[in-house]
């Protein structure tokens, strides 16, 4: 049996331009699922997926959206529909690799229903927004962005050329041979410049004891993308010792990663070892983009580009109150990992961003926040002490050996 590439797109307004896409895919030898999630008429085809019925999944009824005319709640509707509908598609097998065309508003749908697919589900989107900042649109899946050329709007020497390479690109991708390696259960791990020295010691005794370990840098991105493979199911354990984002998060640095931080493992039973790694410092780029607000604080330059400030104790507790919050919702083995002497390389005593006081409130914070059933364990001892890694990935592969993972 051939494999199904879906197309998702608005066929009123651009069914030329699918059909065309629609037939080079059928040329090459696989199926098509075509989806429809236009609203202003009828098709230019009969999708085999109607509007109506991405529309009622999104909670509202087609005609009645039809007949409101309000471009924004359309798109927000059948973003929601689209969304809930691909998933199911495709957890149901019905295709196996997905390509949209479109403007802003059409990307803006099917980019939120490809980020509702797994990593490695061949995703491609041609789009006018590619070759801007398409962060909104991508968030942290792996969707290919093609820049359209000229607008989605009619079959000409540009697009005929842009369109064809796309509709080849998903049908590569689709028909690509992912060799099989000998894989280890994987573990995913938190780290930044300052804690580089605990990470990298601890990985070292995850992979000896026959796990792979898959480190993210905290630059918010990185913790976003930690996040939505540990919610996938991508890896059986998480050593997330450097939480720094949670201080970019609650100050308003630039490398929050969102107020979710910290729950996907949470909430999926996941076991994890939590530590306070960086919360001493937030992030800003050159000393000349620091809000005006921030005048008068303790700043460290860690580099040209990268500005650290120090955390006072009132935002320590903040923060503490924040990612305790989200660790209470665990579900699954959790502990956490609190170094009494120093939770980076610059705030031990003599270094830049030495505060006791703020140390202290920031780890009272987190110990008497935890629900009383969480393992806290206090170490005299700083977050790159080797004593430090070792306990945290000795703590991991207990509650790995725990749930039954080996």
């Amino acid at each position: 049996m051939s494999q199904t590439i879906a197309l998702l797109g608005a066929f009123d307004t651009k069914g030329s331009e699918y059909a065309f896409v629609k037939e080079r895919i059928e040329e090459a030898g696989f199926q098509t699922l075509t989806i429809d999630v236009g609203v202003l008429a009828e098709p230019a085809f009969q999708p085999d997926i109607a509007s109506s019925e991405i529309a009622k999944a999104g909670g509202v009824n087609l005609a009645s959206l039809r007949a409101e005319g309000d471009r924004g709640k359309a798109v927000s509707a059948m973003s929601e529909g689209a969304a809930i509908t691909v998933a199911r598609l495709y957890a149901e097998d019905r295709f196996h690799g997905i390509l949209s065309m479109g403007g802003t508003g059409g990307t803006s749908v099917a980019c939120k229903a490809m980020r509702a697919l797994p990593l490695g589900g061949p995703k491609v989107m041609v789009s006018t927004a590619a070759g801007t900042d398409v962060s909104a649109y991508v968030g942290v899946k792996d969707i290919v962005m093609i820049p359209s050329i000229v607008d989605v709007a009619g079959i000409n020497p540009i697009s005929r050329e842009v369109f064809s390479r796309a509709a080849g690109a998903i049908c590569g991708m689709v028909s690509a041979k992912i060799p099989k390696g000998a894989d280890r259960p994987l573990i995913a791990a938190s780290m930044f410049g300052n804690t580089t020295t605990c990470i990298d010691h601890a990985r070292g005794i995850l992979e000896n004891a026959g796990y792979d370990v898959l480190v993210f840098h905290c630059t918010g991105t990185g913790g976003r993308t930690m996040e939505s493979l540990i919610e996938s199911k991508w890896v059986v354990g998480v050593l997330d010792l450097t939480t720094t984002e949670w201080a970019d998060e609650i100050v308003g640095g630039v490398f929050a990663a969102g107020p979710d931080r910290l729950r996907a493992a949470a909430q999926n039973g996941i076991p994890a070892v939590i530590g306070p790694g960086c919360l001493d410092m937030v992030n800003f780029g050159a000393p000349d983009t620091i809000p005006e607000k921030f005048n008068g604080r303790v700043f460290y330059e860690h580099n040209p580009n990268v500005t650290l400030m120090r955390t006072t104790p009132e935002e320590c507790r903040r923060i503490g109150e924040a990612m305790t919050q989200r660790i209470n919702e665990s579900v699954g083995p959790v502990s956490v990992l609190l170094p009494k002497q120093g939770v980076s390389m610059i705030d031990l005593e003599g270094a830049p961003f030495h505060s006791p006081e703020a140390q202290e409130v920031l780890l009272d914070t987190i110990r008497n926040g935890l629900r009383d059933d969480i393992s806290c364990v206090t170490m005299d001892c700083e977050m790159n002490a080797v004593e430090y890694a070792e306990h945290a990935a000795n703590t991991l592969l207990a509650q790995l050996n725990s749930v039954g993972v080996q």
